[in-house]
């Protein structure tokens, strides 16, 4: 059953996002996570957590600030462990992978995971290099990839994340030079070549305006199904309006999880009811 669709309006942009429906089946899980505790020093920032992301669908992590939506989001591609006071317990499937294990290698991990910051982070190459950046350090051939073939990658990448007709005449110019939505966007391009399966989203409209905003969320929404995102917001409409599953953390809790429209419209735990309804947070 195809899904229907409707105008989407974001302050000053608006877009066209599509209806989803009721699943009949369930997806594949993409992520699986049993028990997962993580220390900050002597601070536990996440407490016994127990969740599963399903494949291909869009899933937010709301709650308020320091509730440990960033932390379980940076655990997925253990971008933590960069921090040595970091401590660990449980497990952490990706894609039947465990993480976590000894024998997984965190470059091999991180290949199918990519990851979008708050803040637009390109490098300071041409816009054509930093598309290029991860296909030339993760695969194997491309250094002797002809021209057309990394020209073919740079355009296909491009217009995956709605980009191509902007910058196509300025493959060459340094990306700093690209508006902030514009840099956002090649921050997902750049990931798209090495094919990640699941893509991690901190917050990625935060530092965009409204019009911006519209443009990432319907990117969001175009790359669903071909990828699994996972996506941290504050913002509450966003939430609403750029997810198909919805989870609620609080004091590094997982607190209940579900259908975005159902969560927000009849959520199960009181304290969801607070937060979305703004008694907190």
């Amino acid at each position: 059953m195809a899904d229907s669709a409707e105008v989407v309006g974001v302050g000053g942009g608006t877009y066209v996002r599509p209806v989803s429906v009721r699943h009949t089946t369930e997806p594949p899980l993409a992520v699986q996570i049993k028990g997962l505790n993580v220390w900050y020093g002597r601070f536990q920032a996440l407490h016994d957590v127990n969740l599963d992301i399903k494949e291909g669908r869009i899933t937010s992590l709301i709650g308020p600030s320091g509730c440990g939506k960033s932390t379980l989001l940076r655990a997925c591609n253990r971008i933590i462990e960069r921090l040595d006071y970091v401590r660990i317990e449980g497990q952490l499937r990706v894609f039947g992978t465990d993480i976590f294990a000894p024998e997984n290698e965190v470059v091999q991990v991180r290949k199918q995971i990519g990851m979008v910051f708050q803040r637009p982070n390109p490098l300071p190459l041409s816009v054509r290099d930093n598309v290029l950046f991860g296909y030339r350090l993760h695969e194997p051939n491309a250094k002797g990839a002809s021209k057309a073939t990394l020209d073919a990658i740079v355009e296909d990448a491009l217009t995956q994340v709605l980009l191509w007709d902007q910058v196509k005449d300025r493959l060459g110019s340094p990306a700093g030079r690209l508006s902030l939505e514009e840099q956002q966007k090649l921050c997902i391009a750049r990931l798209l070549p090495v094919k990640p399966r699941l893509l991690l989203m901190d917050e990625p409209c935060s530092a965009l305006d409204p019009a911006s905003t519209a443009a990432v969320e319907e990117l969001i929404w175009k790359l669903r199904g071909e990828y699994t995102i996972l996506i941290v917001t504050h913002n509450m409409a966003q939430a609403r309006r750029a997810s198909e599953e919805c989870v609620f953390m609080l004091m590094g809790e997982m607190i209940e999880h579900g259908e975005t429209t159902d969560l927000f419209i009849a959520p199960k735990d009181s304290r969801t009811a607070d937060y979305i309804e703004g008694r907190y947070g």
